[in-house]
């Protein structure tokens, strides 16, 4: 089993940053890679980017050049810095782990963006 705890959203104008964390516990060493989601209101869940075990990662088009994954294997977390935050970015960001066995997901954490 893999938990997962998000944190870091909050209130941010338009053109801000905020950073995003995802903190790992249980098998973590099972994990192969981690996704970041984000589900805008109305909206189905997106997938936003990953980041595999070797630290490759991959980004949907409207969020390349601005958001940025990266992990810290010693400390079991992933990071979702996001820059240059667009008003319609407002959304509950999510992480999701996969292993082996499946995929978890975190409890997600809110992100408002002020126009």
């Amino acid at each position: 089993q893999v938990q997962l705890v998000e944190s870091g959203g909050g209130l941010v104008q338009a053109g801000g940053s905020l950073r995003l964390s995802c903190v790992a516990s249980g098998s973590t060493f099972s994990i192969n890679a981690f996704d970041w989601y984000r589900q805008a209101p109305g909206k189905q869940r997106e997938w936003v980017g990953s980041i595999s075990s070797g630290g490759r990662t991959n980004y949907v088009d409207s969020v390349k050049g601005r958001f940025t994954i990266s992990r810290d294997n010693a400390k079991n977390t992933v990071y979702l810095q996001m820059n240059n935050l667009k008003p319609e970015g407002t959304a509950v960001f999510y992480c999701k782990a996969l292993n082996a066995l499946g995929f978890y997901w975190g409890q997600g954490t809110q992100v408002t963006v002020s126009s």
